[in-house]
């Protein structure tokens, strides 16, 4: 997106351990997955140019390198989708890995999307004498009155501190590496983490003839993925607009209850709050059921209680239980990375999500904003990128027609202008 020549020849008229400074007119974004890229395309709607830093060699990486294989969205296309542009009508109902990302593709090219890849964010912090941001990686700083953080919810693979897993003899691996189950075949694997990726992988185990045995630490709330031939979300989403939530989440549980059984019986334990208050307030997402459930009762999955400890060749489990197994995969989910790069911000709790729930913590302060934090998929990331765009937009017409000449007492000498190609 960004034009830089100039770039190169610039640096080398300085001392190595000085960086060059990059000057975005418009803001910039930190991240090129799907919050970048939808925020990314309604700034351009707004006549506003931006520039995205990727720290990976491509768009949507979580997608492209962290996904097993057999992934397919947990909802319908439509509530998927990102602002401006929609998949392609021949995609089916719910869209592989491939097609999403193909979706992403051609969604960046036709909005003319080019982030700056193989650029990891070291550091990013207000200037207040500036009045400007002030982002840092391995080869530049770019300075910006607009800083967008799009690194999202799952920025970094969650590694739980399980006692003795140092001294396991076998495999360890973080779903985030996880493909299929091909490489784990006749082995007895421990899945930890009984959210949609546990159940998932289990259920792609099986495949295989392995004998997964799927850790559940915690209650857990799973919902067939369709009720009736509708999806369960839709069915969620058009009843909330109507009566209460609460209500909403009983009437769920009821048809959940008719459709699946009682959960308890086979070890998964429901929470006392309901699935989408449950979803709101904590952001845990109830496991959409896409066949783990049938295998469970079938014996071909075993459910297990939490892990006391990993031993060299197995686990001993909190009821007294100790299984031989072969490998471990974590099941165990994603984290935000903010609070490692972005300094001086009290937007952000240390978990690094916005300290204002949703609908209201996309906006922060001295031209922060957030997208893709909302805890609420990617139609919370078209609400973000929708809102930032005409936040920006204001700005930025009101800027234009004063003919702001702000950025004129930077250093030029320190500066390279970023011109970016409308």
């Amino acid at each position: 997106m960004g034009s830089y020549k100039g770039e190169e020849q610039h640096h080398h008229h300085h001392h190595r351990n000085e960086s060059s400074c990059v000057l975005v007119h418009g803001p910039i974004i930190v991240g090129a997955g799907p919050s970048g890229l939808a925020t990314s395309a309604c700034l351009k709607q707004q006549s506003v140019p931006s520039l995205i830093l990727e720290k990976s060699d491509c768009i949507a990486s979580l997608w492209q390198h962290r996904t097993y294989d057999r992934l397919k969205l947990h909802l319908p296309k439509q509530f998927c989708e990102l602002p401006l542009l929609g998949f392609p009508h021949n995609f089916p109902k719910y869209p592989t890995k491939h097609q999403f990302i193909s979706y992403m593709e051609t969604y960046a090219s036709h909005f003319s999307i080019k982030p700056r890849f193989n650029q990891a964010v070291i550091k990013a912090e207000f200037d207040h004498v500036l009045g400007f941001w002030r982002v840092k990686t391995q080869d530049f700083e770019y300075i910006s009155r607009w800083l967008i953080v799009a690194t999202g919810e799952n920025a970094e693979p969650v590694i739980p501190d399980i006692p003795g897993i140092d001294r396991f003899k076998g495999r360890v691996v973080h779903t985030s590496l996880y493909k299929s189950g091909s490489v784990f075949k006749n082995q007895r694997v421990l899945v930890i983490g009984c959210g949609n990726s546990g159940m998932e992988v289990c259920l792609d185990l099986c495949r295989f003839n392995v004998i997964p045995h799927m850790v559940v630490r915690n209650t857990v709330h799973v919902l067939p993925r369709e009720m009736f031939g509708f999806s369960t979300f839709g069915i969620a989403m058009a009843l909330v607009k109507w009566f209460p939530l609460k209500l909403v989440d009983k009437l769920l549980l009821l048809l959940a209850n008719f459709t699946l059984g009682n959960t308890d019986q086979i070890g998964l334990r429901r929470p006392k709050t309901g699935p989408i208050e449950l979803k709101n307030v904590t952001g845990k997402t109830p496991v959409l059921d896409v066949g783990a459930l049938s295998q469970i009762k079938s014996g071909k999955i075993k459910v297990m209680e939490g892990v006391k400890e990993i031993t060299r060749n197995g686990a001993k489990f909190v009821d007294g239980q100790e299984k031989e197994i072969d490998s471990i995969i974590l099941a165990t989910g994603y984290k935000s990375n903010v609070p490692t790069w972005l300094k001086g911000c009290e937007f952000f709790t240390k978990d690094g999500m916005p300290k204002s729930p949703f609908p209201n913590g996309w906006k922060a302060e001295k031209g922060l904003y957030t997208v893709g934090f909302t805890r609420r998929g990617l139609l919370g990331t078209a609400s973000d990128a929708v809102n930032i765009a005409k936040d920006i937009g204001e700005q930025w017409r009101t800027i234009k027609e004063c003919n702001d000449s702000n950025f004129n007492y930077l250093p030029q000498r320190n500066v390279v202008q970023n011109k970016v190609k409308k």
